[in-house]
């Protein structure tokens, strides 16, 4: 009786579930004194002490974007292509928006569209902050976007309401964060199994 030999086509290791995530925290306000950079330090610190998250801090107001949208298919500029890399190489996202006049800024959205498939099958949590909504609106909002980029935004959200002189003073920390808090971590916990189950998937079967 002859052998047959078989050729093995074991699909690609997925990283261990003990690897660490890597989550982009993306700023998207660049106006004037803005509180993007506060509300989003504070945020970036909670996630670093999360455990077993490597954050990379995406503020856009030093990001150097075209002023318009190039052609898909030609050469980035060395900065938008050193923002793509930054964003392919996330596991999950967490934006930090404002909302102005019921949505979010201009200037976060442009920054989502320059990219695409960056942004597929990944997780994304929204902090927002404003007046008596909270940036509950321009969270809604981008929901629907991210959704047209084929990502999954996780449930929880952390939101500050009346957020000048409440919340967090102009130049300085959270004055009551105990709250907000809680709520970034169950956020956090949410994009943590979003992010390995989606990134073991991806692995062993691409996106796409």
């Amino acid at each position: 009786m002859s052998a047959t030999a078989t050729t093995s086509t074991a699909s690609p290791t997925p990283p261990a579930t003990t690897d660490p995530i890597r989550l982009a925290v993306i700023i998207g306000s660049t106006r004037e004194g803005r509180l993007g950079s506060t509300v989003g330090g504070w945020f970036t610190a909670l996630a670093k002490a999360h455990g077993n998250t490597e954050v990379d801090l995406i503020d856009l107001a030093d990001a150097e974007l075209p002023a318009v949208h190039p052609d898909w298919g030609t050469e980035p500029t060395p900065a938008l292509a050193a923002l793509t890399a930054r964003v392919g190489a996330a596991d999950a996202f967490v934006v930090v928006t404002p909302e102005y006049n019921h949505s979010f800024p201009a200037v976060l959205k442009h920054f989502i569209d320059l990219h695409r498939e960056e942004w597929q099958a990944k997780p994304v949590g929204f902090v927002s902050y404003g007046g008596a909504g909270g940036g509950l609106r321009a969270v809604e909002q981008l929901r629907l976007v991210f959704a047209e980029l084929h990502c999954a935004t996780v449930r929880e959200t952390v939101s500050f309401h009346k957020v000048t002189g409440e919340v967090f003073a102009a130049d300085g920390p959270a004055h009551n964060p105990e709250g907000a808090a809680g709520a970034a971590k169950a956020m956090l916990d949410q994009l943590d199994w979003w992010a390995r189950a989606l990134r073991t998937a991806r692995t062993a079967h691409p996106y796409g």
